[in-house]
């Protein structure tokens, strides 16, 4: 095994989705991965804390670039524009891992578990961005509304993005997923 190879993180990724895919979460080990990642377990274990982090590492970066994209908003903008700005940007983040992201969803909808810990995940963001808001001067219940609303918006696009066979991006996914919901709330 290539001791010191290159995008180490990345091949175990690749790996797990693929046995994951091919088997199911349940019956796939670290050391599995590993080995067909080309890598021994602790590299893995340098990289992950379990096997379920392999599906769930991102939510650090999808953190940062919403909390960043809020903090970086125009003033005076309203929140939920400040929220669909963000998710866009977030979705710009996903946009070139249609593929994997496909293969990371099909994994999760068929463990509960995993769908739980999806829960978590978005729990977190929606979180994050509500503190984001807040330190924005956007009071309670303004800046949890519009979190919350946005999230929901972003898993609703984000599903719409992984099932579509056209080509549509999931930024633009996200902002027409923003005006439908502005559409049901202005009738």
């Amino acid at each position: 095994m290539g001791r010191w190879e290159p995008n180490a993180r990345g091949r175990l990724e690749e790996a797990a989705l693929a046995l994951y895919g091919e088997r199911g979460y349940e019956q796939v080990t670290v050391a599995e991965i590993a080995a067909r990642a080309g890598l021994t377990e602790r590299t893995f274990f340098r990289h992950y804390s379990d096997k379920r982090e392999v599906l769930f590492a991102g939510s650090s970066l999808l953190r940062e670039v919403l909390v960043k994209a809020v903090a970086e908003a125009p003033d005076g903008a309203p929140p939920v524009d400040v929220v669909g700005a963000a998710l866009a940007a977030a979705g710009a983040v996903l946009e070139e891992r249609r593929e994997l992201a496909r293969a990371r969803q099909a994994v999760i909808d068929a463990n509960p578990s995993l769908q739980e810990r999806e829960v978590v995940k978005l729990a977190t963001l929606a979180t994050a961005v509500t503190e984001a808001l807040r330190d924005r001067g956007i009071p309670e219940p303004a800046a949890s509304l519009a979190a919350q609303s946005g999230i929901a918006v972003f898993r609703v696009a984000f599903e719409r993005w992984i099932r579509e066979t056209g080509q549509r991006s999931l930024p633009d996914l996200v902002r027409e997923s923003f005006d439908e919901l502005r559409t049901l709330t202005a009738t």
